[in-house]
């Protein structure tokens, strides 16, 4: 479980269309000595999309997406009872953070605390995977066993923690509630709402990719959804696990997908490129795009040509512009390093108040109700 600089996860049944498994995961990140960074910063993602933000800047809950408006039709307080919740959240960590740091015998610098919870249901199978996790500093700090319904500690400055929480039974029965029943509601209505985006898909370009003729030939694939993807490097139709590196699903600024494979060229010899070809699978989609190793279409620091799409569409402008908003993105979130899954259990504004007063905790977990947003989150 270690830091999540964004998301990704691979599909089980790639060419099954009936068979989705869907995910609602919350990312909590509160940190002090980080200039012009909010204190506090809230994101909640369906399917990896994010559908609300919150940060103690604007200081309010809002819609990440055009079918979030739906919330509001079923609960016309959403949008309010949401923000209330993640104000008094929001003074929880910063507590947390000034405890956390009399746990690590640290004083000023910056400071990292964090949080991620949520579920992953199938609808196929009705499954259901939860999880809760906190971080402090870039390192694991405590998560939630659903299984034994126990805290782990990897830290010895989260044993205090762990302890405490071990012995609130009732709050590990709200954990379980809430990871293997109400989260699970909460991503079928949230699907239900962005049914039309969330359940499309769209295929990607495909390029070859080589800084110099010494370099590893880079197969990357942009602009697909879902992110349920697989992308490898096959020789003579059997799939390489040598002398590849796989690269991680990435998000695009319009909310598809990207990821690469690099192909290292010690141990091709020049009369077996064309026994080499990358190939994309897309979950639902039975029709794979392959992609045959060849000199005349690697694009090089020195080539002329574009990226183009697989219906030979110049995509190099729509390449740059989403490299370069992902290393925005990824540089803004490693300074504050969003972290995995949690919980969420109902929470009052005397809840909150009453856990601040028990600073003891970082990870307060410390009733944990602070730490937890209401359930329609």
């Amino acid at each position: 479980m270690k830091i999540l600089v964004l998301l990704a996860l691979l599909g089980a049944a790639l060419h099954d269309a009936a068979a989705v498994t869907h995910s609602l995961k919350y990312f909590y990140t509160g940190s002090s000595g980080v200039p012009n960074f909010p204190e506090f910063v809230v994101v909640g993602l369906v399917d990896e999309v994010e559908m609300f933000h919150y940060d103690s800047k604007i200081r309010r809950t809002e819609p990440k997406q055009d079918w979030m408006s739906r919330a509001t039709a079923d609960d016309p307080q959403y949008w309010q009872s949401q923000t209330e919740v993640l104000a008094g959240t929001q003074q929880s960590f910063k507590a947390n953070i000034d405890v956390a740091k009399q746990r690590f015998n640290q004083t000023g610098g910056v400071h990292v605390f964090q949080r991620m919870y949520g579920c992953e249901w199938d609808d196929e199978t009705e499954q259901v995977n939860g999880y809760d996790q906190f971080g402090y500093d870039g390192e694991d700090f405590i998560a939630f066993d659903l299984k034994t319904l126990t805290w782990i500690a990897p830290k010895q400055q989260a044993e205090i923690t762990k302890n405490k929480l071990d012995h609130d039974k009732t709050l590990s029965a709200g954990q379980k509630n809430y990871l293997t029943q109400i989260c699970p509601d909460w991503v079928k209505k949230y699907v239900g709402y962005g049914r039309s985006v969330l359940m499309r898909t769209e295929l990607p370009s495909v390029s070859l990719l080589q800084k110099t003729p010494s370099s590893p030939v880079s197969c990357l694939a942009t602009g697909f959804y879902p992110h349920r993807a697989s992308l490898v490097w096959r020789k003579d139709g059997e799939e390489l696990h040598e002398e590849v590196d796989h690269g991680e699903i990435l998000p695009n600024h319009d909310g598809t997908f990207q990821m690469s494979v690099d192909l290292k060229l010690s141990s091709v010899t020049p009369e077996d490129w064309t026994r080499y070809d990358c190939v994309f699978q897309l979950s639902g989609v039975n029709e794979d795009i392959i992609t045959r190793l060849d000199k005349a279409e690697i694009r090089t620091n020195e080539g002329k040509t574009g990226i183009r799409s697989v219906d030979g569409t110049d995509n190099t402008t729509a390449i740059i512009a989403a490299v370069v908003v992902i290393a925005l993105v990824l540089l803004a979130v490693a300074g504050v390093m969003a972290y995995r899954k949690r919980n969420a259990i109902c929470t009052s504004s005397n809840d909150t108040e009453s856990n601040k007063s028990e600073q003891s905790d970082p990870s307060e977990p410390e009733q944990e109700k602070t730490l937890l947003p209401n359930p329609s989150g």
